[in-house]
């Protein structure tokens, strides 16, 4: 099955660090980033549990809780944590799925069905695709996809940018622009005349052309 934004995430059981989750339950009415490795002890993965680890707090202010997925066992990942302090500088407080079926890792189609049906004897080569960061909104929707080649290491500001937006734009009706930030103007949606626009923005609204308005971010 592919996942598009807008479907709804697959819903699982799994074993993690924390414990058993059952994924919408742990979700909650909050917002959820769910992000997959290839490996335990692999370096790039390594900086990227622990950049997470150092970010967490800032998904948290913003009602997002952290869920890794690495095809290993959780005894496995319990070992991993104390390099990724040691690396990071930040102790891994979410909770890490142990997916050595492969069961999660299939069902959010970063491995195919046919994969086999254990983690035993994989190489992070075998499990190359295991590399998206899935973005799910309270609706449990998927709001957002990214991936990554294992080569490269993910950039979690963008995806603390890009959840800013969301937020956003899930609350208002506007859209943000290209390299957009928190503070800078939003664009308005096209499904809003230009008299609500002046109802909605009292401070005022420009028109850069026959279908873009800006305006100061709502706040």
């Amino acid at each position: 099955m592919s996942l598009r934004i807008n479907d709804v995430a697959p819903d699982f059981t799994a074993e993690t660090t924390k414990g058993t989750i059952h994924f919408h339950d742990w979700i909650g009415d909050g917002w959820a980033i769910l992000f997959s490795h290839p490996k335990d002890f692999t370096p790039i993965c390594t900086t990227e549990l622990g950049t997470m680890a150092g970010l967490e707090g800032e998904f948290l202010k913003r009602g997002t809780k952290i869920l890794a997925v690495s095809v290993d066992s959780v005894s496995s990942h319990e070992k991993w944590v104390g390099d990724i302090e040691q690396v990071e500088g930040h102790k891994v407080n979410y909770p890490i799925i142990g997916d050595t079926e492969l069961k999660v890792a299939k069902l959010y189609d970063m491995l195919a069905a046919d994969d086999g049906a254990t983690s035993e004897g994989r190489t992070p080569a075998n499990n190359a695709t295991v590399r998206t960061v899935f973005l799910i909104g309270p609706d449990k929707k998927i709001k957002l996809q990214l991936i990554y080649p294992m080569s490269t290491g993910r950039n979690f500001q963008e995806i603390l940018r890009a959840l800013d937006s969301i937020q956003l734009t899930t609350k208002y009706k506007v859209s943000t622009r290209a390299d957009w930030k928190p503070g800078d103007d939003i664009i308005i949606s096209g499904a809003v005349s230009d008299e609500e626009a002046a109802k909605l923005y009292p401070g005022g609204f420009k028109k850069v052309n026959a279908y873009i308005r800006t305006a100061a971010q709502p706040k």
